[in-house]
């Protein structure tokens, strides 16, 4: 029985070490897209990004599914899938572009709200009391952070909450593919499925790549690819309810970079509704973990 304890711990361990690691990993992603945006449509860094993620994804998925992992029996579900990736992703950058990283970090918490949201009043799963009121508690930090009807408000804002809610809708489609098909699938078709709808976009926002910009196509491909795997396997191997919160340290690292690179320092609003925000995301994961037991 110890020795099963101190798997466990262990598991629970690295899951946390790969969640915290793969957070890093996506802000890295995030701080360079922005850097990009300054030249590049939000659909062109898109398309070189998963041009170039797409055979390290396909090595991930071989080495870690096999060839079964190649194969999909639902292509249409991925399709789908690629579509709402493509507009959150574009929605992000966009607002990345016109926002503070750590404020458009912060909007984007909010996702968890809407997922509970849409299971409810679109998929009519039963949500309790305890969870709605999680949901107006996460919209009370949105309204804090994005402050309508004042000199602070910006338009701007509104573009990583809609990002917010596509990247629900992403997860929640989830449930349309074949059960059969593993989580790397799933990681592979989304990187196929993006270059492919990206690409119809090519002929109208494309601009030749400046040579000392390759290391950052290079780069944002890297840390997307690795950090989304990282996330991937914190959750197989510890719970949802443990690592899940760790996702929220991605504020510390955007806040780091956007003042490192950017001079950006939140204000005080920014910070009281990203931590509204973060504790009403933390409450939905740990009821929808009470329900689960």
């Amino acid at each position: 029985m110890g020795t099963a304890m101190a798997e466990s711990r262990n598991r629970v361990t690295a899951g946390i070490g790969m969640m915290c690691a793969g957070v890093v990993c996506l802000c890295l992603n995030d701080a360079i897209a922005k850097t990009l945006t300054a030249d590049y449509s939000p659909l062109q860094i898109l398309f070189l990004r998963n041009i170039i993620a797409l055979p390290i994804a396909t090595v991930i998925a071989l080495k870690m599914g096999g060839r079964s992992a190649l194969i999909s029996h639902r292509p249409a579900a991925h399709l789908l899938r690629g579509g709402l990736w493509i507009c959150a992703a574009t929605l992000f950058f966009t607002g990345l572009s016109l926002l503070g990283l750590a404020e458009a970090t912060a909007l984007v918490f909010i996702m968890p709200v809407f997922v509970t949201t849409i299971s409810a009043l679109f998929l009519r799963e039963q949500v309790g009391w305890r969870r709605w009121t999680a949901v107006l508690i996460g919209f009370v930090g949105v309204l804090v952070v994005v402050r309508p009807g004042t000199g602070a408000f910006q338009a701007a804002s509104l573009l990583p909450i809609a990002t917010a809610l596509f990247y629900a809708a992403l997860m929640l489609s989830a449930r349309l593919v074949d059960p059969r098909e593993s989580v790397w699938t799933l990681m592979l078709y989304l990187s196929g499925a993006g270059a492919l709808m990206s690409a119809l976009a090519m002929p109208f926002v494309w601009v030749q790549p400046r040579a000392e910009d390759i290391w950052l196509f290079l780069g944002i491909a890297l840390f997307g690819t690795v950090g989304i795997t990282l996330m991937t396997q914190a959750f197989r191997l510890a719970p949802a309810a443990v690592v899940a919160p760790f996702d929220y340290t991605a504020l510390l690292w955007a806040t780091l970079l956007g003042w490192l690179l950017w001079d950006e320092i939140p204000d005080l609003a920014t910070y009281v509704g990203a931590a509204i925000i973060i504790a009403s995301g933390i409450a939905i994961v740990l009821r929808e973990r009470q329900l689960e037991t």
